[in-house]
C-alpha cells in the first residue's frame, strides 16, 4: 500500500461550521482533502430526515455534486436509513461526528473508514488543525497512521507457527 501525503475526511454538521451532529441525524456530511499543511474543501452531501440524500441542488464541491433529489411519494419501508450515510463515505479515511451508535460505526469501520466521536462541539478548521498537527507528528496515532498507509509498511508481518 502506498502512502498517502493526504486523507479525505468527513465530518457531521448541521450548521456548516462545527463539528455538531451525530452521524445518523446530521443534516450534512463535509468532505475535505487535508494534508499536513494544507486542506482542500471537496463537496457536501445533505440528507432528508430518515437519512436519504436530498437538498435543492448539487454540492458545490469538486465531486460535481453529491446531492440528488428523491421523490418525497417513493416508498421507505424497508429502506436502512444508514445505508445512504455510510455509501457517502466511499474513499473516506476518517469520519469526524459528535456521536455514533455502535451498529453504524460497525458499518462505517467495515468501509475501512475510521470514527472519531468528538465529546464536544468543535469547529471544523479546529479538527483539519488539530488533524494536520498529528501528521506533522514524528509519530502520528495508530489509526492516522493507518488511513495514511504506514502501518503495513512500518509493521513486520508475523510469522503464523
Amino acid at each position: 500500500m502506498p502512502i498517502l501525503s493526504h486523507v479525505k475526511i468527513a465530518v457531521t454538521t448541521n450548521g456548516l461550521t462545527q463539528v455538531d451532529a451525530n452521524f445518523a441525524g446530521a443534516k450534512n456530511v463535509v468532505f475535505y482533502n487535508v494534508s499536513h499543511n494544507s486542506s482542500e474543501f471537496l463537496d457536501i452531501v445533505q440528507f432528508k430526515p430518515g437519512g436519504k440524500k436530498g437538498g435543492e441542488g448539487k454540492g458545490a464541491g469538486k465531486g460535481g455534486g453529491c446531492s440528488m433529489m428523491d421523490n418525497d411519494d417513493e416508498a421507505t419501508d424497508g429502506v436502512d436509513p444508514l445505508t445512504a450515510r455510510v455509501e457517502a463515505l466511499k474513499g473516506c479515511a476518517v469520519l469526524f461526528t459528535k456521536g455514533i451508535g455502535d451498529p453504524a460505526a460497525v458499518r462505517v469501520h467495515a468501509q475501512k473508514v475510521f470514527p472519531v466521536k468528538m465529546e464536544a462541539v468543535r469547529d471544523i478548521d479546529e479538527v483539519i488543525h488539530n488533524m494536520q498537527r498529528m501528521m506533522s507528528a514524528a509519530t502520528p496515532p495508530l489509526w492516522l497512521r493507518r488511513a495514511l498507509g504506514y502501518v503495513e509498511q512500518d509493521m513486520p508481518c508475523l510469522a503464523e507457527d
